[in-house]
């Protein structure tokens, strides 16, 4: 009897283990979505699907992510070109204003500002009787990427599941009740912009919605001729019930007295790539959901979440657990900053990884600036993708959170603007290599947009860092050489743009500025400038990128020369009469600014020409700056700034900022400013998905640093997750941290795997030893693995000025072991 005890016991723990690792993967509530921001996303890289969870009036907001307005076309301003001389000599002048002038009417553009993404438009399900609803739950599994509601409606138990299927492309809803017949509802669509909603009675009965994205002109360009409409779209729905049938009319489907229904929905697009229409969105819809409902829902369901899983399962994370966990999601998003929830951390870095997967697919568009979820024709910033920090930002958890064919449709579209930047390159400024200001959209435009503080040339030298990031985790040369024409040009560009500025005769960006900021002392807010530390920075990275990259594959040695020239002529960074890092080649700054970019802490992160080990003062400078600067700000800044903090090795910094961010917003009795939507979408306010991302990658920084010459592990650990551990995470030269685990704040293990092979260079705060407690090599002199040195060209400019000297670090232990490809080692804590 104790020995079938005993095993009750152990089948019990078994169980509660997995009820509670289910439970902390997963988001629910105890009531419907009261708005936009509370309904749950879900997504396959293509097709978006908000879920209100309403047992009345159900809403499901659909997206299909090449749905913009607009068509093909370009904004190039080709009076820039002329007026590039006189620009520039207005700055060196400090005639501000008046270069801003010349800016707003010879460079920013006057034929396009570029197109808004649009939501396709919605689905609506009512159901009859079913006001009096009881035992109400919804929630969303981020381990199976599906989102289920159950209610129950007397004596009746209905539930609703949804997917966006990976694999076969459709939405699928499936509706079952505990008791037969029960099933009673009508479907309908609509569109805030004119659409023609009908239903097909060719066979089956088909719910048809079909339309056309809008025309459309920026209310900045007066005068201004719209841009087409041309996307052309269809949106399908098939209901297949068991049991009861399906009536039609003009524009409704209704289902009666079944025991079951599954519907499915299908939307495409007339799009092929930006500058091809010609696709047949009807064919492609219909046969969409031929191919679905020959499956029944537990293959579709299978084959969707065996896709997703094996993305998402490659990284867990435990960071321990607290009664918190008991409680709905929203709640414990109020409660976060009150007490300990370590599990809602965890579940939010996860949330990242989730919406990583779910909008950017390999193949498809890149995730914009509400990822791939929109609701509107006209949403907050267009939905379009900005590349002052937005856009690189939704991909900086890409490599680190092991999901390296996410960073693909970027890498792809950089390619493709490198493209159309070089046609910008040439005409406005008469420049080599290719060009992209602060912002494009589904047809890559590259011209500058919405006013002067668009006239910012570097964002596509920004995006090709991404280019060469990638190539630090997989080490692959046939992929650098596939990206490396996109880095060339993006290279070719600075050096054929960079002017000497008159006061040291360094080699600068101008025009330019630092993004969306302005020196305070400057009333007007006038932030056109040339020269700032963002783009000092951004040119010497990518330079010395380039410069790598054509020595890897033993090209373009002319170029090489060049760079090599180039480079010690570029400004170095400044630290400032306030012991700051300088964000503009004059020491302009205030410590009053709390504005909400900190561009000049690039250098700093995702960079690493900022380190407390190699470059001290520098560091020290950075730190001012977010001292001065303060943690409360809009959403995706407090993210930005957990990155930040985590580099400068304050776990407890980088954690507060999370209790900042991780705040209830978007409710009546909600705090103003950023935070997390009950949904937990990052509010800037409103809704931008770069939070989301930036938080998960944060968390990976206080967690695994692998860009100053070794892997750190847990470099910025806060004092609240005092054990923990995690599976999955991946380092630079094709390293992955197979399992990591920690006690009260220290390094008990780490199996670490090569998938390259070369020196594995540990960095720890507490001295390790084998499994079996033999001593590992100590570390000396510059790491012998080629990804983690730093050659003399890359040592990062800095002023002679630089003398705040030494800070005081936590001492840590160098280690380093000789690896073969594909070998795991393991390490302990020395005991």
């Amino acid at each position: 009897m104790k020995f079938i005890t005993s095993i009750i016991s152990v089948f019990l723990v078994i169980v509660g283990c997995y009820a509670q690792e289910k439970e902390a993967l997963q988001l629910w509530y105890t009531a419907p979505a009261a708005d936009w921001n509370e309904a749950l996303p879900l997504g396959n890289g293509r097709l978006g699907a908000m879920v209100f969870g309403n047992p009345v009036n159900e809403n499901i907001q659909l997206n299909e992510n090449t749905l913009w307005a607009g068509g093909p076309h370009r904004n190039d301003n080709p009076k820039a070109k002329g007026s590039l001389s006189d620009i520039r000599n207005l700055l060196y002048s400090g005639k501000y204003k008046e270069a801003r002038n010349l800016a707003n009417s010879n460079f920013v553009s006057q034929i396009s500002h570029g197109m808004p993404y649009e939501t396709v438009g919605n689905l609506k399900l009512h159901f009859l009787n079913h006001e009096n609803y009881t035992d109400y739950h919804r929630s969303l599994d981020l381990g199976k990427a599906v989102n289920t509601t159950s209610y129950s409606v007397g004596g009746v138990d209905f539930k609703q599941q949804i997917i966006t299927s990976f694999t076969d492309q459709v939405v699928v809803i499936r509706l079952t009740a505990s008791k037969k017949g029960q099933i009673n509802f009508s479907a309908t669509m609509e569109r805030p912009a004119p659409a023609k909603v009908t239903v097909s009675t060719e066979g089956n009965a088909v719910l048809k919605m079909i339309g056309f994205g809008s025309d459309h002109v920026s209310k900045r360009i007066k005068n201004g001729i719209p841009i087409k409409g041309q996307v052309e779209f269809q949106s399908r729905l098939k209901i297949v019930p068991e049991g009861g049938k399906v009536i039609s009319n003009d524009s409704v489907l209704t289902v009666t007295n079944a025991n079951s229904a599954m519907l499915y929905i299908a939307i495409a697009t007339n799009f092929v790539n930006y500058r091809d229409i010609s696709a047949n969105p009807h064919k492609k819809a219909s046969d969409y959901i031929e191919v679905a409902e020959k499956k029944g829902f537990k293959q579709l369901f299978r084959d969707h979440t065996s896709y997703y899983e094996k993305y998402f399962n490659r990284v867990a994370l435990d960071l321990g657990q607290t009664d918190s966990i008991n409680n709905p999601t929203d709640v414990r998003i109020k409660q976060f900053s009150q007490g300990n929830d370590p599990a809602l951390a965890a579940l939010y870095f996860q949330f990242g990884r989730y919406l990583l997967i779910s909008s950017s697919q390999p193949g498809g568009q890149p995730a914009n600036l509400q990822g791939l979820w929109c609701n509107e024709l006209m949403p907050p910033w267009k939905s379009a993708y900005t590349t002052n920090i937005n856009t690189e930002m939704n991909y900086w958890p890409a490599e680190v959170t092991n999901l390296s064919e996410m960073h693909e449709p970027l890498i792809r579209m950089v390619k493709e603007l490198s493209v159309t930047g070089k046609e910008t390159a040439q005409v406005m400024y008469g420049a080599d290599g290719w060009v992209l200001h602060h912002n494009t959209d589904l047809w890559r435009i590259t011209g500058p947009v919405d006013g002067s503080w668009g006239v910012w040339p570097t964002g596509g030298t920004w995006l090709s860092q991404h280019l060469w990031e990638q190539y630090m985790f997989n080490g692959d040369l046939d992929y650098l050489r596939s990206v490396y024409p996109a880095m060339k040009g993006a290279t070719e560009f600075c050096l054929s743009f960079l002017t000497e500025e008159p006061e040291n005769g360094w080699l600068v960006m101008s025009p330019s500025m630092s993004p969306e900021n302005a020196p305070s002392y400057r009333k007007n807010k006038v932030g056109l400038s040339a020269g700032t530390t963002l783009d000092n920075q951004l040119v010497f990275d990518i330079l010395t990128k380039t410069e790598q990259a054509a020595r890897l594959l033993n090209i373009d040695a002319d170029l090489i020369q060049k760079i090599e020239t180039t480079i010690p002529k570029l400004a170095p960074m400044q630290i400032g009469q306030y012991s700051q890092l300088q964000e503009w080649i004059k020491d302009w700054d205030s410590p009053e600014d709390k504005h909400r970019h900190v561009s000049h802490l690039y250098g700093l992160y995702p960079s690493n020409q900022i380190s407390p080990f190699r470059t001290p003062e520098l560091y020290q400078a950075a730190k001012n700056v977010l001292i001065y600067r303060g943690d409360p700000s809009t959403g995706w800044s407090m993210n930005w700034k957990i990155n930040l903090w985590a580099r400068l090795l304050d776990g407890n910094h980088a954690y507060t900022l999370m209790g900042d961010q991780i705040k209830l917003v978007g409710r009546p009795d909600s705090p103003k400013g950023g935070g997390t939507y009950a949904n937990m979408f990052d509010a800037h306010p409103p809704f931008q998905i770069d939070g989301n991302f930036g938080f998960t990658s944060g968390l990976t920084e206080m967690l695994v640093q692998s860009h100053d010459g070794a892997i750190h592990l847990i470099p910025a650990l806060p004092d609240v997750w005092k054990d923990g551990n995690v599976k999955g995470l991946r380092a630079r030269g094709g390293f992955e941290i197979i399992a990591m685990e920690w006690e009260n704040g220290e390094l008990t293990k780490a199996v670490i795997k090569s998938n390259l092979g070369g020196n594995c260079r540990i960095r720890a705060y507490n001295e390790l030893v084998y499994a079996d407690q033999k001593e590992v090599p100590s570390a000396t002199g510059v790491n012998k693995n080629p990804f983690y040195q730093v050659p003399e060209i890359m040592k990062p400019l800095i002023s002679e000025s630089a003398t705040l000297g030494k800070v005081a670090l936590r001492p840590t232990y160098l280690y380093d072991i000789p690896t073969q490809l594909g070998q795991e080692i393991v390490l302990v804590k020395k005991e």
